[in-house]
């Protein structure tokens, strides 16, 4: 990442479709947050005191000229000419917020495209259906265009019960550990080693301002079983998926399973919420759980200076990190831009991979 010397970065909004720079001078704080489930939110608050129309004084942002619920709003974050866009969705709260001595302050609440479907709830039955295939006709009902690309089983009969269309899309990503966003009007529903994303490298000491790294083996198993019974075939499931799944998706350093088989011997573990009734569903949700685990070895938690391009799904470089966490290999789960009075654009992120460095 290339910086230049000096720059100043500015949050521009722009609402209805008409930009409006004049929401910078009264913008108090302003908070995107976004992770791997799904839904990017926006925070803004105000300073909401001024000359209304008429030549009076009072409370700002309140009459629907500016503000109103359903409008789209969009920010955009970044040193000058290399803004990037961070959020873009509809305005779904509006509130105003009196403290004594203090001036009043007007707070925006947004949500992306998915807020759509966190508001309609449904019963369905999908028949004949894989996941894959359910999240593509959810993005069909509600005017999104599918980017789907999840393997997994097809299945006899899947039931919605009166559930939302995002908390059942959720549901069905869990199973395979899939990651559902929706970026403008496209709905997003793939396993981690498919999506793409951005891949900065940060520094500590120049981008990072803050971070905490940790390899931790109390949630890492050399395996995980999955057991159930095959009505049709009349027999035991069993299905196991080892340490051989997430090494198969890394090019080097020690994964967690690796580490733990020779710390402590083997653990394995057994994947109990859902009961599969194919060996194929057995299969397929013991390789997502190992996976899951898996990838969740190493955890990072930092804050760095302003990184516009920071998105749930990046590829992240570490460095100056420390040998065991130096180097790629990192995938986002959760991002948070902020903006502030006080400290400027920041960006706090989540992160985590499989592996350790050799040496460590």
């Amino acid at each position: 990442m290339t910086e230049p010397l000096v720059s100043q970065t500015a949050a521009a909004f722009t609402v209805a479709g008409t930009a409006r720079p004049e929401l910078a001078q009264d913008l108090v704080r302003v908070e995107v947050e976004e992770t791997t489930a799904g839904l990017k939110t926006l925070i803004a608050r105000f300073l909401a005191f001024g000359p209304l129309p008429g030549g009076s004084d009072g409370v700002l942002y309140l009459d629907g000229r500016v503000f109103d619920f359903g409008r789209e709003i969009t920010l955009a974050l970044g040193p000058d000419a290399t803004a990037r866009t961070v959020f873009k969705g509809h305005i779904s709260a509006l509130e105003v917020d009196f403290d004594e001595g203090a001036v009043p302050q007007a707070v925006v609440f947004a949500e992306d495209r998915l807020m759509d479907l966190r508001m309609t709830r449904r019963m369905k039955t999908y028949e004949r259906m894989s996941d894959a295939d359910i999240a593509t006709e959810i993005a069909g009902r509600q005017g999104l265009t599918p980017d789907i690309d999840a393997d997994g089983p097809t299945y006899d009969v899947v039931q919605q019960w009166n559930v939302s269309d995002l908390a059942f899309l959720r549901e069905r990503a869990r199973l395979l550990r899939a990651e559902v966003w929706v970026d403008g009007d496209t709905l997003g529903f793939k396993t981690r080693d498919r999506r793409t994303a951005t891949g900065p490298t940060l520094v500590q000491g120049d981008h990072i301002l803050r971070l905490r790294a940790r390899a931790d083996l109390a949630h890492q198993r050399t395996s995980v079983r999955v057991s159930g019974y095959d009505a049709a075939e009349r027999a035991a499931i069993d299905e196991e998926a080892g340490a051989d799944v997430v090494k198969a998706e890394v090019e080097s350093g020690r994964t967690g399973p690796e580490i733990l088989q020779s710390a402590f011997g083997e653990r394995v573990s057994y994947r109990t919420c859902e009961a599969p009734l194919t060996t194929g569903e057995a299969a397929d949700w013991a390789r997502a759980e190992m996976l899951c685990r898996s990838r969740s070895f190493v955890q990072v938690a930092a804050t760095t200076r302003g990184v516009a391009e920071l998105v749930v799904g990046s590829r992240l470089t570490l460095q100056r990190v420390g040998v065991p966490f130096e180097g790629g290999g990192y995938c986002t789960t959760r991002v948070l831009h902020t903006w502030d009075q006080e400290q400027g654009f920041r960006t706090a992120f989540d992160a985590e991979r499989p592996t350790l460095e050799e040496g460590a």
